[in-house]
C-alpha cells in the first residue's frame, strides 16, 4: 500500500485525471475505487456496516484517504485471507495507473 501512496502522492491534479491505461476511467476514479475497497475489507473485518468513503473535489486527496483506510484495515485485525485480497487490489490498481 505504502508503494503505491508514494507513486501517487506527489501527482497533480492533470495526471489524476487521465485516463487509466487501457481503460475509460480517470486514474482519480481508478483509485479512489481502491479505497472504496479497502474501506469495505476493514468494515466487514470489524463487523461494521459498510460506508460510502466520500469522492472529495481534490483528487490530491486520495493518497490521505488511501492511508487511513489501510491504517483502519489493519487496526481492524483481518485475517491473513483478507490482507492477501488487499494487496491484490492494490497490486492490480498500480498495474493499470
Amino acid at each position: 500500500m505504502e508503494l503505491l501512496v508514494r507513486q501517487v502522492a506527489h501527482w497533480q491534479q492533470p495526471r489524476w485525471a487521465a485516463v487509466t491505461s487501457g481503460g475509460n476511467v480517470s486514474r482519480a476514479d481508478l483509485v479512489h475505487r481502491l479505497v472504496q475497497e479497502i474501506a469495505n475489507l476493514a468494515a466487514d473485518a470489524e463487523g461494521e456496516p459498510r460506508r460510502t468513503v466520500p469522492r472529495l473535489d481534490n483528487d490530491l486527496a486520495l493518497p490521505d484517504q488511501l492511508r487511513v483506510v489501510a491504517a483502519d484495515l489493519l487496526a481492524a485485525g483481518p485475517d491473513d485471507g483478507v490482507l492477501v485480497r488487499a494487496a491484490a487490489e492494490v497490486a492490480a490498481t498500480r498495474t493499470v495507473l
